[in-house]
């Protein structure tokens, strides 16, 4: 069944700093129809202060991890954590959750890696628990007790949180992973997921939902992935990129993600990969990676190649495309192919995934065209109803967004990278 795509973008890993114009790709992309924004984390930047950044600079983009590592914290605090930035957001938060592998669980947070499920099943119902606030969060599960010690009692979260239940998704590879997330979990966010293989994630997928406590199907089920997407007039050059980040990351991150990659159907590859980069030459492990995977996992390619393969995403069980996008220019050109906001020849006045900032630039761009180029489109007059609902002034001319974009106050955060 083709589905109309969510659309979100992935603030990725930092080494160097926050990504360049950060407060501008923030607004760029809720200005395009961006649902959401995601962070992650692993052992340096982590989720939760970029996303109460992003809410001081946007109203209306989802704030999501993606994902918050299981290790990092106590539930407790996740709890405590997610209601606090759910008040800032007025309500806007989305927990994404995940146990990472054993180098970061083991090698950096200092917590063992055994029994992974067992832990998140606890971890999820006490982040439940703790939002809900029924009462007192007691626990009796082997990994997370609440309270750690019979001198103790049980407490209650203080602070009243603006919903009750926060959406939790889960990051699953592993096909009991997977059932977990859809038994426990109100969505999925998977790693090295392809359209090809639905039919081997919609079994899994049942088989959670019919175990949950509470009754639902399918429908009512997030699905994002983090997607890899390069639009590009040469797509050699993009694919040879991500080729050299999949080697590193099948060959230097774990054995959990080349578990994945074999799932789909490379495990030679893996192998391959895993083999040159332990011998330190990671030239070869890139050329060892199959271009066949980058286009399962990835959306790369020449506009019309994207846009294409899109089709296979749309009748796929995505709800959510997390792009790992990082300029203002792979912004628009994503947002151009994802929610098919043309810059030529589309009339985009009814389109409600478009905010009312972006239907005010298609409608100065209609009026320029039927003008024929004579006047300046940023001095015409589009309906008082959308330059209210725009945030437009309407005294004379109507000023663009490029000219309030440029008035609007420097960053408060200067990227070093």
């Amino acid at each position: 069944m083709t589905r109309t795509l969510r659309l979100g973008f992935t603030l990725g890993l930092w080494r160097d700093g926050p990504p360049d114009r950060l407060g501008e790709l923030l607004t760029h992309a809720e200005s395009l129809g961006y649902d959401s924004v995601w962070a992650p984390e692993a052992y340096g930047s982590d989720c939760l202060t970029p996303l109460a950044w992003a809410a001081a600079r946007t109203t209306r983009l989802r704030l999501g991890t993606a994902v918050m590592q299981i290790g990092a914290r106590q539930p407790t605090a996740v709890a405590m954590a997610a209601a606090t930035l759910d008040h800032l957001s007025d309500g806007r938060l989305v927990i994404g959750l995940g146990v990472s592998g054993p180098q970061v669980m083991e090698g950096w947070y200092g917590v063992p890696f055994s029994r992974p499920l067992a832990r998140s099943r606890e971890y999820v119902q006490i982040i439940r628990d703790a939002l809900r606030r029924d009462g007192p969060v007691a626990a009796t599960g082997r990994y997370y007790p609440l309270p750690a010690s019979s001198s103790s009692r049980p407490l209650k979260l203080m602070l009243q949180p603006k919903r009750g239940a926060i959406p939790i998704l889960l990051g699953a590879e592993g096909p009991r992973n997977i059932e977990l997330a859809a038994e426990i979990a109100d969505g999925w966010i998977p790693n090295y997921y392809s359209p090809r293989l639905d039919d081997m994630y919609r079994p899994l997928l049942a088989a959670g939902l019919a175990r949950a406590r509470t009754p639902r199907s399918l429908a009512d089920f997030e699905i994002a992935p983090t997607v890899p997407v390069h639009i590009t007039g040469d797509p050699a050059a993009a694919i040879a990129a991500e080729q050299r980040r999949q080697a590193m990351t099948l060959g230097a991150m774990g054995a959990f993600h080349g578990n994945a990659a074999t799932r789909i159907g490379y495990p030679d590859a893996v192998a391959a990969i895993q083999r040159h980069w332990r011998a330190h030459d990671h030239e070869a492990a890139a050329a060892a990676v199959p271009a066949a995977l980058i286009e399962d996992v990835a959306l790369i390619g020449t506009r019309a190649q994207v846009r294409d393969r899109l089709a296979a995403w749309r009748e796929s069980l995505a709800t959510t495309v997390i792009a790992r996008v990082t300029t203002l220019e792979q912004l628009r050109l994503t947002a151009e192919a994802v929610l098919g906001l043309a810059t030529c020849g589309a009339d985009h006045r009814g389109d409600p995934r478009l905010p009312a900032a972006a239907r005010l630039r298609a409608w100065r761009r209609r009026a320029s065209r039927r003008a024929g180029g004579a006047q300046d489109p940023d001095r015409q007059r589009p309906s008082p109803r959308l330059a209210v609902k725009a945030g437009v002034h309407r005294g004379g001319a109507v000023r663009s967004l490029r000219r309030r974009a440029v008035a609007r106050p420097a960053d408060p955060v200067t990227p070093s990278g």
